[in-house]
């Protein structure tokens, strides 16, 4: 009997760490996202330079925020239910606005899988972005939950509500432009706020960390977004990751970048390189301060090269 007793409460101690520290871990999952005002009545939330983890629970997007006479427009919804639910605290601590529109800039899991924490306001996206989040959407979260574990805890995929076909919208006293673009994943939506001039770039331009490519239609699509974009004229660039640009580095960045894998993936194809030799190639000393830049060519490599080979024989 005493052995019995003696075992119960072994066992009540184990399940009593093990509640604890669930619990101690579920409440350390904190986003702590602190909303920076980069433009008149515009506000940013800025990710890390890093890949996703479970150490910064795939907070590496750019999300941001404007408040409008008529309600706060938000630019991507972020990764996870529970960064969306901070970024609408973040909100709340800037304005009593309702947010009213959330717009979302492409289909890849960082920029939507918190459209869950918006379902009450419209969700816009460009029709095809809404066809490949019905289509690939339930992987990516899948993904997401193996690479960023609990900080996914109760995320699903939540469907855009609104078909984005205007070229031109008025909210409250801001006037927004849209480009609907391919270069990143075949569906990209840029914004220009022509209120404060600052163009919301989503993935279209990363800056100082390296750009990521496994939906790309091609390189050529993508530096043409950029002569695109570059035509513009803007005040601010937000990137879909890095910090804010007031002078058109990011885009110069992006084209020197691409140029220069473009003509080195043509190159080793001609040659009859290896994909595991191209890996191994070094990227140049010009792009060394760029967040992860070896290790998103060698994902590159991964994703483009067999077309390049294909294209050279």
């Amino acid at each position: 009997m005493a052995i019995k007793q003696a075992a119960g409460r072994f066992l009540g101690l184990i399940c009593c760490l093990f509640w604890v520290s669930t619990v101690a871990t579920a409440s350390s999952l904190s986003y702590e996202l602190t909303p920076r005002l980069i433009a008149k009545d515009t506000w940013l939330l800025q990710g890390k330079l890093e890949d996703f983890s479970r150490d910064n629970g795939a907070n590496i997007v750019n999300t941001a925020f404007i408040v409008t006479s008529e309600g706060v427009v938000v630019i991507d919804s972020g990764p996870s239910k529970r960064y969306a639910q901070a970024f609408r605290s973040a909100i709340a601590s800037v304005t009593d606005q309702p947010v009213t529109d959330v717009f979302i800039t492409h289909h890849h899991p960082d920029h939507f899988l918190g459209n869950q924490a918006f379902s009450d306001v419209n969700i816009w996206a460009l029709p095809t972005t809404g066809r490949l989040i019905a289509e690939q959407g339930n992987v990516f979260a899948e993904n997401m939950y193996r690479l960023a574990g609990d900080w996914m805890r109760g995320t699903e995929v939540l469907m855009p509500n609104k078909p984005l076909e205007q070229t031109a919208m008025t909210i409250g006293d801001h006037r927004f432009r849209f480009l609907s673009l391919e270069g990143h994943t075949g569906a990209d939506l840029a914004i220009l706020d022509e209120t404060t001039g600052t163009l919301f770039a989503g993935d279209l331009v990363f800056y100082q960390r390296a750009l990521t490519t496994p939906h790309t239609p091609g390189i050529d699509q993508w530096l043409t977004d950029l002569d695109k974009l570059a035509a513009l004229e803007v005040a601010l660039i937000v990137p879909g990751h890095g910090p804010v640009d007031a002078k058109g580095k990011s885009i110069e960045q992006m084209r020197a970048y691409l140029v220069w894998l473009d003509k080195t993936l043509t190159q080793a194809a001609f040659e009859g390189l290896s994909m595991n030799e191209v890996m191994k190639i070094p990227t140049e000393p010009e792009f060394a301060d760029i967040a992860l830049t070896q290790y998103e060519f060698i994902r590159t490599v991964f994703h483009l090269y067999a077309g390049y080979e294909e294209a050279a024989f």
